[in-house]
């Protein structure tokens, strides 16, 4: 009886670690830095989540392409979006693989030496084949998800897309099959005789964030800053 528990315990471990973590396969397996690699949902999901650019690569009759892009999640499925003439729009619809990145650059390592100089950064990899979005609602979620993505509240303050601007709009998804995670942050490591070297050494931060909003010199007189734009100042001074 206390076998069967145990087993019975092990595979709801190992159902939960599935639920988790992106499983590890050859296309998404980290092999150098692989100690900074990391598989977990969360991980890759936090990344996407504090970013709104991405670069997403394919291939077209050989040859590769790659174009940066807006983008917005939910759950597990990325939205992108473009012209319907856009020649990565017309390839990526017809469910060809695709491959997306997103990094956040928090800061350079200054080492003893020249060689052991590095970044600290968050990154993310992902693996799918989109799917073009047929049906107004469809689009309209899609185009919902990423300028949520971009900036929260501002959907529902500004117009929403006409008739004409869908049509001329490819809203694209894809549910994310494979994906990776690659996270360096502290200090340098430098080799231990260096340690001795009176050269200063350490981590040079950056960071991304809001200013005060600046109104449209054509803006109607009496209209309010955006509260949309205004939380992401606001938020972004702490």
């Amino acid at each position: 009886m206390i076998i069967q528990l145990l087993h019975s315990f092990e595979k709801i471990i190992k159902k939960n670690n599935r639920m988790e973590q992106f499983e590890k396969t050859q296309k998404n397996k980290v092999v150098r830095g692989a100690k900074r690699a990391t598989y977990d949902k969360k991980t890759v999901f936090d990344i996407l989540d504090a970013g709104c650019i991405c670069h997403l690569s394919f291939v077209i009759n050989g040859e590769p392409f790659m174009i940066p892009t807006a983008y917005g999640r939910e759950g597990e499925t990325i939205y992108v979006h473009g012209s319907v003439k856009s020649r990565a729009m017309k390839a990526v619809k017809q469910g060809v693989p695709v491959c997306m990145a997103v990094t956040h650059f928090d800061g350079l390592v200054l080492a003893r030496s020249a060689f052991h100089h590095s970044a600290n950064y968050r990154s993310v990899i992902l693996f799918g084949e989109a799917e073009e979005l047929e049906t107004r609602d469809e689009k309209n979620h899609g185009l919902f998800v990423i300028t949520e993505n971009i900036l929260k509240g501002r959907w529902d303050e500004c117009r929403l897309p006409s008739e004409k601007e869908l049509d001329i709009t490819s809203v694209l998804r894809f549910k994310i099959n494979a994906a990776s995670a690659k996270v360096r942050s502290g200090g340098p490591v430098d080799e231990a005789s260096d340690y001795d070297l009176n050269v200063w050494a350490g981590e040079l931060p950056i960071s991304n964030r809001y200013e005060e909003p600046v109104a449209d010199e054509k803006l109607k007189p009496g209209i309010a800053v955006s509260e949309a734009a205004t939380l992401a100042w606001q938020n972004s001074k702490e």
